[in-house]
């Protein structure tokens, strides 16, 4: 059975390599304390932009927030002259706050995740316990992405694929000959997301992974996150699908699925809990906004014991 999405993912970066389409302009923006990196991804002819993965700085210690790394971006798009057509997420995120309301508010674009974001709505509705008038069909983002649906940034398709695994509603997004990967894939040299969240599946993060090997060895790859692999000396977050496929610790090529499935769970077991999980979580199955203040005019989130 052909796998439609891949290949019109492969004939968007050939054509790239061709020069029938021209390469999306790519700018990384590094949160240190979470680890991320957020993009935004410009069709240098038409000005026309989308953000990928946006950090809301958050205090756990004290409450406070910040707007600092969404600020960057703001100042980016704003410097350059860009119009921002789409703000992207590639999960609900379990370890940063989204900073997509605010940069909407600011920047314009619509908001979009993957279709499944209502498993894991329904899923982290019970763990807090966030009652009826919280709505689990995914009604807080603008559009809803299924396997294979084409947005344009400008004139440069960007073709969104499912690629369930660390969770059940993990998208990738190809944007001309730019893969971002979210959670899905790090470096060569760190690996692969844990699988151990509500949802998540080592099968099925396996069989996402080899599915987009499949894209050409040339396509840029870009991370969601980088923790410095072992002798490394610096953050890195751009890489290859040939340096993937080759070189990835964890899966490259020659790897089987039971053998990944088996370090993976061992792996898994041996991790922490990301310390920003709970408020994280709370934050982003809401689309980045905080929950309804309470009678006294704050907002507050929620702490449950002993359930993850």
């Amino acid at each position: 059975m052909t796998d439609t999405p891949i290949a019109n993912a492969t004939a968007l970066v050939d054509a790239v390599m061709r020069g029938s389409i021209h390469a999306p302009q790519v700018t990384a923006f590094f949160d240190e304390p979470t680890f991320t990196i957020s993009y935004v991804v410009s069709d240098p002819l038409t000005r026309q932009a989308a953000v990928i993965d946006s950090v809301w700085n958050f205090d756990h210690a004290s409450g406070r927030t910040s707007f600092a790394s969404a600020d960057a971006i703001i100042a980016h798009v704003e410097a350059e002259r860009l119009t921002v057509a789409w703000i992207l997420e590639t999960h609900a995120h379990a370890d940063h706050l989204s900073a997509a309301p605010y940069l909407q508010e600011k920047l314009g674009g619509k908001l979009a995740i993957g279709r499944n974001i209502t498993t894991v709505q329904n899923v982290f509705g019970k763990v807090f316990n966030e009652g009826t008038e919280f709505a689990r069909d995914g009604s807080q983002f603008d559009r809803l992405l299924d396997d294979g649906d084409t947005l344009m940034i400008g004139g440069i398709p960007l073709i969104a694929l499912h690629v369930p695994g660390h969770t059940p509603a993990d998208m990738a997004y190809v944007v001309g000959d730019a893969l971002f990967t979210g959670d899905t894939l790090f470096m060569p040299d760190y690996g692969s997301a844990r699988c151990d969240f509500p949802g998540g599946n080592a099968h099925h993060l396996y069989r996402s992974v080899r599915r987009l090997m499949q894209l050409p060895d040339a396509t840029r790859v870009f991370l969601c996150h980088d923790y410095k692999a072992p002798g490394r000396d610096d953050y890195a977050w751009e890489t290859t699908i040939l340096a993937e496929r080759t070189a990835n610790v964890h899966i490259h090529e020659g790897v089987s699925e039971d053998q990944f499935v088996a370090m993976r769970t061992t792996r898994d077991a041996t991790l922490s809990m990301p310390k920003l999980i709970l408020p994280a979580l709370q934050v982003n199955i809401r689309a980045g906004h905080l929950p309804p203040p309470e009678e006294n005019g704050v907002r507050y989130l929620k702490l449950p014991l002993d359930l993850l």
